[in-house]
């Protein structure tokens, strides 16, 4: 948190949270991994509740990255259906508490029932004013920066926009987290000290 010009500290507008560990901390319990990504989510729904108490505007979750289907099958399954647990259990009190649902990442490549289930959240709290919270899923940041550059092209190709007006600016509106500002504070709860891939931009 900032301090401020009377010596007391500002809350961070956006803080984004690597969700890591679960997998680490069910093992060394004895637990299969899949407990430890549950007790995650259960971690998560408070943090996400204190944010809103304290007045943080935007939380970022990276839940599922673009390298994450390379864990076992097993794994990817339960991260998928744990999504669809989240959302299925918990999206009428995001509504009611009047957080808007976002997703960081390209959703095409999920399951229909996984699919569905973050459109229909999308759509049920768009418009709501409260805390912003982006799901990253199947997410990654080279991954956002490709895709961008590729609609930036096409784009110029299409005589949409000028390629000497590329700017910085004129860029990001082509991220996924153009509708974001940039994280106050990123938060690893491993213990790890790498961005994995996370919000590059």
């Amino acid at each position: 948190m900032a301090e401020d010009q009377k010596g007391s500290f500002s809350v961070p507008a956006h803080i984004a949270i690597i969700m890591d560990g679960n997998g680490r901390w069910a093992k060394q319990r004895g637990l299969p991994r899949n407990v430890g990504h549950r007790q995650g989510a259960k971690v998560f729904e408070n943090i996400c509740g204190y944010c809103q108490k304290i007045g943080v505007k935007y939380v970022t979750a990276y839940a599922f990255s673009t390298e994450n289907w390379k864990r076992p099958k097993d794994e990817v399954n339960a991260l998928m259906k744990l999504l669809v647990q989240y959302l299925r259990s918990e999206v009428s009190e995001l509504h009611r508490n009047k957080v808007v649902l976002r997703v960081l990442g390209d959703i095409t490549a999920l399951a229909d029932e996984c699919r569905k289930e973050i459109e229909e959240s999308i759509e049920l709290t768009k418009n709501n004013t409260g805390l912003v919270l982006n799901f990253a899923f199947n997410y990654g940041g080279r991954d956002e920066i490709i895709r961008a550059v590729k609609n930036v092209v096409d784009d110029v190709q299409e005589g949409k926009i000028n390629k000497e007006n590329i700017t910085q600016e004129l860029f990001a509106n082509y991220l996924y987290t153009k509708d974001s500002p940039d994280p106050d504070l990123i938060i690893r709860p491993s213990g790890e000290q790498r961005l994995s891939n996370f919000l590059l931009w």
